[in-house]
């Protein structure tokens, strides 16, 4: 049962250091991580790549329902994979930004892109980063780090030692000694 499988959520505006966060608890947990803004990155791509329209809502869902995505934390680097290929840096081109805007606009494409995420709830446990990780896609998660005013994140971003400070909260919480 999944219920059972801990989810760490992090939500919070661009550019608060979430990422850099999930990054380093995943790898020192050794759980899965879940970048919910890439998901769509990488649905845009797929569909680039398979001659799917980026304007059909019909034409995304099955896609968006069965797409082959994986998450891989080492070394501090996040590795996306597209059905076993990495494309970290294709899905940061503006082509697939601006495509990404398309497939994230239609609700029955968000909502197989929903249940795709919750499949991403595996043993041992999974670190999941972006909008509505806590309240919409795992609102049952033990810990939740909600996002915070603009001028708060940015300070936390900048401050590595407050960065570190909620990773040793988290491995507490997890890993007691």
């Amino acid at each position: 049962m999944t219920a059972n499988i801990p989810v760490i959520t992090i939500d919070g505006p661009g550019g608060a250091g979430k990422g850099t966060l999930c990054k380093a608890m995943a790898e020192a947990l050794g759980w899965h991580l879940l970048d919910s803004g890439a998901i769509y990155r990488v649905l845009a791509l797929a569909a680039l790549h398979h001659h799917v329209d980026v304007e059909s809502e019909e034409a995304l869902v099955p896609l968006a329902a069965h797409l082959d995505v994986r998450f891989i934390s080492t070394d501090g680097n996040l590795e996306v994979v597209l059905e076993g290929e990495d494309v970290s840096s294709e899905i940061r081109t503006q082509e697939v930004a601006n495509a990404a805007s398309k497939v994230a606009a239609f609700p029955r494409v968000r909502e197989a892109l929903l249940r795709r995420q919750r499949a991403f709830r595996e043993l041992p446990g999974l670190i999941a980063d972006g909008r509505d990780m806590g309240t919409v896609v795992f609102p049952d998660a033990p810990v939740k780090f909600s996002s915070m005013p603009r001028p708060m994140s940015g300070r936390i971003a900048a401050c590595g030692s407050c960065r570190k400070r909620a990773l040793m909260l988290t491995l507490n919480v997890f890993c007691p000694r």
